[in-house]
């Protein structure tokens, strides 16, 4: 492995089958540093299905995953695990850990087996409590805490882990407005420090402000991917959501805001 932490992934011709399903199908694409690259589509589209194959979580029956030019499974699992993190749209917690316990859970794997948290590392710990709004809740078990509250805990471990790859599956789902602000202006700073963060994305509004990259899914396919203005036409939006909307510049920015379904 080289000295530079691995930042880019490449799909090459991925298919995943649930139950001799295709739910994706002959995907290809390359995931590089500097963008904040959204995956949307439609409810079953496959976004998460093929988000969990780029981690490496979800076996592909055709095609690869590479990172680095390496297949993703031939990585060591520490050595992915340092380098690759992964929010899951599941954001259950089973163990009644302390909200500071479970974000320093997130340097593990740049811990050696019988080693305690270095200073550094409790640096990066408070600085991810810090950044997701939850520092005031460090010593609350994560047992007691609301939806939204839980879901900013589990993008500070992410943080936490510093990984030069972030995969994140719905970051912003169940946050009040000023959260889901604050974490995609967290995952986009990121992006532009040049590590490759791709998140799943439902609000086709935030999509358009934030993200440089929108990759369009529909039936298990890439059916568009290009920057928020070239992906979210009216013509796609009708064909791939069912839905009228209206596309507008407002302060300079992009914006989305869907209003009717398609007659």
């Amino acid at each position: 492995m080289s000295e530079s932490p691995p930042t880019k992934l490449e799909i090459k011709n991925a298919s995943v089958r649930y139950d001799g399903a295709a739910v994706v199908s002959d995907v290809s694409l390359m995931l590089s540093p500097g963008p904040l690259v959204g995956l949307i589509g439609a409810n079953g589209a496959g976004k998460t299905t093929l988000l969990r194959a780029a981690a490496g979580l979800t076996s592909v029956s055709g095609g690869n995953v590479f990172m680095e030019n390496k297949p993703i499974s031939e990585w060591l699992r520490a050595e992915r695990a340092k380098a690759l993190g992964y929010l899951a749209q599941d954001r259950s917690v089973l163990w009644p850990l302390t909200v500071a316990r479970l974000v320093a859970l997130g340097r593990l794997p740049h811990l050696g087996p019988w080693d305690a948290p270095s200073a550094a590392d409790a640096s990066i710990i408070e600085q991810a409590l810090t950044d997701t709004d939850v520092l005031h809740l460090a010593e609350r078990s994560v047992t007691n805490l609301s939806g939204g509250e839980l879901t900013r805990v589990l993008i500070a471990r992410l943080l936490a882990g510093t990984p030069s790859i972030l995969l994140a599956d719905e970051p912003v789902s169940g946050l009040d407005p000023a959260h889901r602000l604050q974490v995609l202006e967290i995952l986009r700073r990121l992006a532009h420090q040049q590590r490759t963060v791709v998140v799943v994305m439902h609000d086709l509004t935030l999509a358009a402000r934030y993200c440089d990259r929108l990759i369009l899914m529909s039936e298990g396919r890439i059916v568009a991917d290009g920057t928020p203005r070239e992906v979210l036409t009216e013509q796609t939006l009708s064909r791939y959501y069912g839905v009228t909307a209206t596309i507008a510049e407002q302060n300079g920015e992009f914006m989305v805001v869907p209003w009717g379904l398609e007659a």
